[in-house]
């Protein structure tokens, strides 16, 4: 159990990861007990959909098009298991959201809605190629009144800026994660910020056989993260970190 104080304005998380198996229930009209059973095996289920259909060649499409459920379910059992380190994520965002957000691949909604939550923030955008996470996510924000605080979306407009950016759980599943960091140094105002982790293995027994492994491009990924962020020191133990942007 964490031992850092409570955050009052997201308690929401700690009693029911913001009413999330309530939002399934209405989103997939399911019961509760097929909504166990989807959880008892939905890493299993992913790990073999990935070790069948993944291609790095063709991982946006993946993602996409073919995950379907699973990655929900797999998602929102992470979500509602992990309650001592995503709570601290969430401590983490707490401390330094400020201003517009964007939440990139934020998968079933948490840590968007958890922004929108944070009296600095002014509003977050939700990006998530998956259109079924993005539907859910949309349904979610509709049931604890955060419409006016989240937007939605598919794809960004390279043309927007933000003052902070999250991003969990995602780099490990990016060809060129690089890039990406690369994208979020542009869209950042200075001096914002990055809260982001990855975990760049296949696992012990390769139950996540679509993260990327290649050490050349996770060489690249650190370098590229060191010529373009300081690291912001903060107390959690999580493998989570926070960056603050470096001018050019």
């Amino acid at each position: 159990m964490s031992t850092f104080s409570s955050v009052p304005h997201l308690s929401g998380y700690w009693q029911d990861a913001f009413d999330l198996k309530q939002h399934l229930h209405q989103f997939l009209d399911i019961d509760a007990a097929q909504l166990e059973s989807k959880f008892a095996t939905a890493l299993q289920d992913l790990a073999e959909l990935g070790r069948r259909d993944f291609d790095w060649e063709d991982a946006i499409k993946f993602y996409r098009d073919r995950v379907g459920e699973a990655y929900l379910f797999e998602l929102a059992t992470w979500h509602l298991t992990s309650t001592d380190y995503i709570g601290d994520t969430l401590r983490l965002i707490s401390d330094h959201a400020r201003g517009r957000v964007l939440d990139f691949g934020g998968g079933i909604g948490t840590h968007a809605i958890a922004s929108a939550l944070c009296p600095e923030v002014s509003h977050v955008v939700y990006c998530d190629i998956n259109p079924i996470n993005y539907n859910f996510v949309n349904h979610r924000i509709q049931q604890l009144g955060l419409a006016s605080k989240i937007t939605c979306c598919t794809e960004l407009d390279p043309t927007e800026t933000f003052d902070t950016i999250t991003c969990f759980d995602v780099m490990e599943h990016l060809p060129d994660p690089s890039q990406q960091l690369l994208q979020f140094h542009h869209l950042l105002i200075e001096p914002g910020h990055i809260i982001t982790n990855w975990y760049f293995s296949k696992g012990a027994n390769q139950e996540f056989p679509f993260h990327l492994d290649d050490p050349k491009i996770i060489d690249r990924f650190f370098r590229t993260l060191q010529a373009n962020f300081l690291e912001v020191f903060h107390p959690y133990f999580i493998t989570t970190r926070c960056y603050q942007k470096m001018s050019g």
